[in-house]
C-alpha cells in the first residue's frame, strides 16, 4: 500500500492511489450547455461551466496515474417508465422528455443527454447511467467499484447540491471516503453551492472532504 495525501478540509485525507477512483458527476450538454435541461427551467448555466476547466485538470491527472475513471448520465427510458411522476413533473409543468434543442430532455441516446465534448469519457471508462439524483440508486456503480477495490473517491460533477452531494452521501453510507474538489462542481445557485460544501466537512468530514484541484492534481502526482 502507498499512502499519499490530499491537502484538503478540515484535515488531509490520506489516500492509496491503487484503491482512489474518480467519479464525474453528469456533465452532460442538457445541464451544462445552452439549450439543455438546466437552461430550459431558467438557470444562468455559464456558473456550472466554471467547473469544466479544473475537471478536465482533475481528470488528465487522474488518467495520467492510470486510476479507474466513472463518468455518470442522468435520464430516462425512451418510454419515461423509470422516471417517477414526482420527477417528471416539476411545478406543474413537465420537462423530461419532451423536444428540446438538443433532442428530448434526459432521455438517453438523446444529444443532450450525452457528456460534453471536453471530458468526454476515453475507452475502457465506465458510464453509469442512473435514473435518480444519487449515482448509486439503481445502478451497478457499487458493484463496480468493489470488483476495483475502490475505497477512496474524488466526486466531481453538478450539480454541487443535488447530484453531487447525493451520492457523496450515498457512497459515505457504504464506507468511501469521498474528497470534492470545489472548483471541479458547480451550481446554479452560488449560496447552495456554498452550503453544501460547508456541510460535507462539517464535524470533522462528517461526509467527507473538501479540497481544490490544484490538491488534487499535486496529491496524485506527489
Amino acid at each position: 500500500m502507498t499512502t499519499h495525501q490530499f491537502q484538503a478540509e478540515p484535515f488531509p485525507l490520506a489516500f492509496d492511489p491503487q484503491t482512489t477512483a474518480l467519479i464525474m458527476i453528469d456533465m452532460q450538454r442538457d445541464f451544462v450547455e445552452p439549450g439543455g435541461f438546466g437552461e430550459v427551467l431558467g438557470n444562468d448555466v455559464s456558473k456550472v461551466r466554471t467547473a469544466i476547466a479544473p475537471c478536465k485538470q482533475v481528470l488528465d491527472a487522474a488518467r495520467a496515474q492510470g486510476m479507474l475513471v466513472i463518468h455518470t448520465r442522468e435520464g430516462h427510458r425512451a418510454d419515461l417508465s423509470d422516471c417517477p411522476p414526482a420527477k417528471l413533473t416539476r411545478g406543474g409543468q413537465t420537462f423530461i422528455g419532451t423536444d428540446g434543442p438538443m433532442g428530448r430532455i434526459l432521455v438517453r441516446g438523446e444529444a443532450g443527454h450525452d457528456i460534453i465534448p471536453e471530458l468526454y469519457p476515453v475507452a475502457g471508462e465506465p458510464v453509469i447511467d442512473k435514473p435518480g439524483k444519487g449515482a448509486f440508486y439503481q445502478t451497478d456503480l457499487h458493484l463496480v467499484l468493489q470488483n476495483h477495490s475502490i475505497r477512496t473517491l474524488i466526486v466531481c460533477g453538478v450539480t454541487t447540491e443535488v447530484c453531487v452531494t447525493t451520492t457523496v452521501r450515498e457512497a459515505n453510507d457504504r464506507g468511501f471516503e469521498c474528497i470534492i474538489p470545489e472548483d471541479c462542481v458547480g451550481s446554479y445557485f452560488p449560496e447552495f453551492q456554498k452550503s453544501a460544501l460547508e456541510m460535507i466537512k462539517a464535524q470533522g468530514a462528517i461526509f467527507g472532504w473538501v479540497s481544490n484541484a490544484d490538491a488534487i492534481v499535486g496529491g496524485l502526482k506527489a
